[in-house]
Formats: structure tokens, C-alpha cells, sequence
């Protein structure tokens, strides 16, 4: 079964349809580049473009950089504060002329795929799926079961926002190489072992392409480390699994 699945991100907005049976893209996902400002209707209208690329007619996920609450964006920490209290579901549905679609907290759409298809399948104490890009994401189950937008890329570590510091876009716009910002990365996962003691931490976003090179330098953390399988295309797989259960009522 193909449904779409759409991953907002603060860089690019990019989609495919998605082989659900596979938990993989059925198409080479198509991109555009994120609006500045990223308001809610310019990004509607970006949306609208990814889709429309595939002639695509059926269910649609998208995922949202931030807490999501029944098709409502509650916050706006990488995107325009326009999108504070949006029907986001609703804009989208009207935008994309009355298809279903179903919206969720990216990095939670990532940690289903993660947990259904990828690192994190079959395990079932606690595990982190953490999205490195922009900001960070997060997404924590136990015993299988997720536990919504927790956005702990924000928690506070060494008197800065964690994001700020230990983000994709930090390492880039710094010019830091990996072994410093992998340095970054490690007290972050230390702050985050000490809070929740989880098994595994699964390290997603675009960065988890290059694991060799920032993976040495997490060291002393008592918890497994590993790359996303899915690694950047999480998001598109978790957000049509998503529009696929909200069609089917689960």
C-alpha cells in the first residue's frame, strides 16, 4: 500500500509516496527549499508543490517542525510564529483541495518509522530517536509506546538552549568539525541518559549518513548508539504511516 508522506523541515520541504509494506519510498522524494519567512500559507503553497510533482490523489501526511495537538501547531520554534495555534490539518486540507491529511511532530513521525522499520524495531524498553538537523527533534517510547512531542531539543544544557549548540545547523554555522561538535552531541546524551535512562539512542536527520565520523567521539555514554536505518526519508515514511492510520481509524 502507497500513501504520501510530506517532512517539513527549516531548510527543505520534501515528499514521495511511501511503500507502506516496505517502510521505504516508492519514488526518488522530490524537494523544495523551505520559504523565508515560513508562514503558514507560503509553506501551504510549497506543500501543494511537492505534491502536485507526483499527481498524487490520495491520503497525505505531513509532517511539523513542533507540537502538534489534533492537526494544530502549538508552537514555532524553527518556522514563522504565524504558525502558533494553526489548524495546520485544515489549511492543508484545503489547500490540497479537500484530500485527507493527517499532520504530526516531525521527530515523532521519525521515531514510528524508526521503531516500525528501523533501528529501533523490536525493542521494547526505552529509546530515543533523536533528529539532528535544524534544531534537534525527539521522539521517546517505552515498551513500544510513544510519548508525544516531547521537543527536547530544548532542554537547557550548560546554560543554552541544546539545540543551539548541539544541532546540525550549530555545527555549520560555527565551523565545527566533528570531533567538536561530537563533543557537544555527548553531553547532550549524557543529560538526556541521566533524565530517562534509555537502552538505545537512534541519531537521525541528514547527519546520520556520516556516522562514522561522529559516532567515535560519543563516548562514555552506558547506552547504545546507532544511526537511523531510514536516516533522512524517517519522516516521510512515519508521516504517510501516520495519514494510513488515521484513514483506517487505528
Amino acid at each position: 500500500m502507497n500513501v504520501f508522506g510530506v517532512d517539513i523541515g527549516g531548510s527543505g520541504i520534501k515528499g514521495a509516496p511511501v511503500d507502506l509494506d516496505r517502510g521505504d519510498l516508492a519514488d526518488e522524494r522530490y524537494k523544495v527549499l523551505t520559504p523565508h519567512p515560513a508562514t503558514p500559507d507560503v509553506v501551504a503553497d510549497r506543500v501543494k508543490e511537492v505534491i502536485d510533482h507526483f499527481g498524487w490523489s490520495g491520503p497525505v501526511g505531513v509532517t511539523y517542525p513542533g507540537v502538534v495537538t489534533d492537526g494544530t501547531t502549538r508552537t514555532a520554534a524553527n518556522v514563522d510564529p504565524a504558525w502558533k495555534d494553526v489548524d495546520a490539518q485544515g489549511l492543508l486540507r484545503e489547500r490540497l483541495g479537500g484530500l485527507p491529511v493527517t499532520v504530526l511532530n516531525d521527530a515523532d513521525a521519525a521515531g514510528v518509522a524508526e521503531m516500525t522499520f528501523g533501528a529501533g524495531r523490536g525493542r521494547t524498553g526505552t529509546v530515543m530517536v533523536l533528529t539532528f538537523g535544524t534544531g534537534i527533534g525527539s521522539a521517546v517510547f517505552t515498551g513500544g509506546r510513544l510519548l508525544t512531542n516531547t521537543e527536547l531539543g530544548h532542554l537547557e544544557l550548560g546554560g543554552h538552549e541544546a539545540e543551539k549548540r548541539a544541532s546540525t545547523r550549530a555545527k555549520e554555522d560555527e565551523g565545527l568539525n566533528w570531533e567538536q561538535w561530537g563533543r557537544r552531541v555527548r553531553k547532550y546524551l549524557a543529560h538526556l541518559e541521566m533524565l530517562f535512562s534509555p537502552e538505545l539512542f537512534v541519531i537521525g536527520g541528514g547527519v546520520s549518513r556520516k556516522a562514522e565520523k561522529f559516532l567515535p567521539h560519543l563516548t562514555g555514554i552506558r547506552a547504545e548508539i546507532v544511526p537511523a536505518h531510514l536516516q533522512n526519508n524517517a519522516g516521510i515514511v512515519g508521516a504517510a504511516m501516520a495519514a494510513r492510520a488515521a484513514v483506517e481509524g487505528a
